[in-house]
């Protein structure tokens, strides 16, 4: 198994970092796509993995979702770990 086959690429990270906090904010794909100045299906394929994002979009997201950037680049925590507060 090759290290591409076992961690999850950056789009993959991307899109579940997005789609979780999102959810935790409590927001649907359309009210997080006005914040961050996108069409609300940009938005939806970020979180399907469709779109290959800019640093500027990834930043744009992050903002509007009141993250670090690098937040939505880290490994997307397991469904059981409780985020840190």
């Amino acid at each position: 198994m090759t290290v591409s086959e076992t961690k999850p690429s950056s789009r993959m990270k991307v899109a579940e970092n997005v789609r979780v906090l999102r959810m935790a904010m409590g927001v649907s794909q359309e009210a997080l796509a006005l914040k961050a100045g996108f069409h609300r299906t940009y938005v939806s394929q970020v979180e399907r993995e469709m779109v290959n994002l800019t640093v500027d979009n990834l930043d744009k997201l992050a903002r509007a979702l009141k993250v670090d950037s690098a937040r939505l680049l880290a490994i997307p925590r397991k469904k059981k770990e409780k985020a840190s507060p």
